[in-house]
C-alpha cells in the first residue's frame, strides 16, 4: 500500500490497482474505479482545503530532498545528493587514493562501531545501509585531538578531503528546464497577503533558491545588506520595500511584490568570514564557505553567528499566530530543527503543518511523533510529493468543475 495524503480526517492510498479514501475504494459516477488523474484531483482538493485558510504567516522549510531530481526512477546525479549518496561517494574517493585513510580506517581510529561496507548479494562490497555519515563525522571531528603525531597529518588530510567532497557535491547550478524551484516559489508566494512576506527556510548550502528567485525577478532578503559588499545583518529580515503613492492627503504606500525572506540555517556556499564580519560573495570567490557540516553534534554549532540569529528568527516565526508551515524534502531526522517544530506545534494552536516528501511513511522518532500529534487532531497533514515532481501542482489554486 502506498500512502499519498494523510490527515486527521482523510487518508488517501493506492493498493492492488485501486485508489482508496479511508479504506473505501474511490469510484467514478458510473461506479467504476477512478483513474490516477481523478485520484490526484481529490488529493489536490484536500490540500487546497488545508492550505487556503488566509494565513497571516507562511513558512516553507526546504531540506536536502528538495534538491534531488528523479528521472526514470533514478536520481539525476547532476543535482541533489542524499546523505547516503555522499557517504558512498566519499568512501569510493578515499579508497582510490593512498594518501588518504579509507573511511573504514578512519572509523577504526575514532571507534565508530558500524562497519562502513558489507557484502552484497553478489558478494561485492557495498556501503553499509546502517553506516550513518552524520554520526561518523561527529566521532571523526571529536577524535582529532587524540590522534597520535605519527598519524595526525594523514588523518587531517583525510578529514579535509571529506569536507571538500561535501562542499563540491552540494554545489549545483540551477536549471529551469528540469528543476521546479521557480514555479514553486511563484505558487506559494501567491498564498501570502501583503505586507507579509513568504519565508523560505533551508538546511541546504546550495544557491538553487536564490538562482530560481532571480530567474523570475523575485527579490531575496537573506539577512545580508544591500551594499556593494553585502555583510550579514539579521535586522534585514524585518524590512520591507515600499514606495510612496502620489497622494498628499492619504500618504499611502505600496509594498513591492515578489519579495521573499530566505533563512539558510546551515550556512551557504556563498558566505565567508572576514575581518569585517560575515560577507556574501560569488561562489567562485569563496575559499572557506560558512557551513555546518552534517554531524550529530551540529546543533552545538547553531549557537554561533550567524546560525544563532537564523535559528532564533525561525523559532520566532513558528510562534506567530495563524501560521502555515510547509516542509519539502525534510525527513525530520535532524533532531534540533525537528524538536523546534514539534514544540511549536504543541504550543502554537494556530500553527498548521503540511509535510511533503517522496515517502510519507518513515520510521524516525520525530516523524512518528508528528503522526501521533496528527492523530490527536493537531493541524498536521502528510502529502506524497516533491519539489521537482508534483508538489507545485498540488499547492496551486483548486477550481471545482
Amino acid at each position: 500500500m502506498v500512502e499519498y495524503y494523510i490527515s486527521s480526517i482523510a487518508k488517501y492510498t493506492y493498493a492492488d490497482d485501486k485508489f482508496y479514501k479511508n479504506g473505501i475504494p474511490l469510484l467514478d459516477e458510473n461506479g467504476d474505479d477512478i483513474n490516477e488523474i481523478l485520484f490526484k484531483r481529490f488529493i489536490k482538493k484536500e490540500t487546497a482545503n488545508f492550505i487556503h485558510q488566509n494565513y497571516s504567516n507562511i513558512i516553507v522549510l526546504i531540506g536536502a530532498g528538495a534538491s534531488v531530481l528523479c528521472r526514470n526512477n533514478a536520481i539525476d546525479k547532476r543535482f541533489g545528493k542524499t546523505v547516503a549518496m555522499l557517504a558512498d561517494l566519499i568512501n569510493t574517493e578515499l579508497k582510490q587514493n593512498s594518501q588518504y585513510y579509507s573511511l573504514q580506517e578512519l572509523s577504526n581510529f575514532c571507534k565508530y562501531t558500524i562497519p562502513v561496507e558489507i557484502a552484497g548479494d553478489d558478494e561485492e562490497l557495498k556501503l553499509n545501509p546502517a553506516f550513518n555519515l552524520e554520526d561518523f563525522l561527529s566521532d571523526l571531528l571529536s577524535f582529532e585531538k587524540y590522534v597520535s603525531s605519527s598519524d595526525y597529518d594523514k588523518y587531517v588530510l583525510s578529514k579535509n578531503k571529506i569536507l571538500e567532497l561535501i562542499v563540491s557535491n552540494t554545489s549545483y547550478e540551477y536549471d529551469n528546464s528540469c528543476l521546479k524551484h521557480s514555479a514553486f516559489i511563484n505558487t506559494v508566494s501567491h498564498l501570502v497577503r501583503t505586507p507579509s512576506k513568504l519565508t523560505m527556510v533551508t538546511t541546504n548550502y546550495d544557491t538553487l533558491i536564490e538562482d530560481a528567485a532571480d530567474s523570475i525577478e523575485y527579490t531575496v532578503i537573506d539577512g545580508f545588506t544591500f551594499t556593494h559588499r553585502p555583510h550579514f545583518d539579521s535586522d534585514m529580515f524585518e524590512w520591507n520595500l515600499v514606495k510612496d503613492i502620489a497622494n498628499i492627503k492619504t500618504r499611502e504606500m505600496e509594498y513591492k511584490k515578489n519579495i521573499i525572506n530566505l533563512l539558510k540555517l546551515h550556512g551557504s556556499l556563498t558566505w565567508e568570514r572576514s575581518e569585517k564580519g560575515i560577507l556574501r560573495k560569488e561562489k567562485c570567490e569563496v575559499r572557506k564557505p560558512i557551513m555546518i557540516f552534517p554531524s550529530s553534534n551540529k546543533y552545538m554549532q547553531s549557537y554561533q553567528e550567524p546560525y544563532f540569529e537564523l535559528f532564533t528568527k525561525f523559532q520566532e516565526l513558528l510562534k506567530r499566530p495563524n501560521t502555515l508551515l510547509i516542509t519539502t524534502g525534510f525527513s525530520f531526522a535532524d533532531n534540533h530543527i525537528s524538536q523546534m517544530i514539534i514544540q511549536a506545534i504543541l504550543h502554537n494552536k494556530s500553527l498548521a503543518t503540511l509535510i511533503s516528501d517522496f515517502n510519507i511513511t518513515q520510521e524516525n522518532a520525530n516523524w512518528i511523533k508528528l503522526e501521533e500529534l496528527m492523530e490527536h487532531n493537531y493541524q498536521i497533514a502528510f502529502l506524497k510529493a516533491t519539489m521537482n515532481s508534483d508538489l507545485t501542482d498540488y499547492l496551486g489554486e483548486y477550481y471545482d468543475d
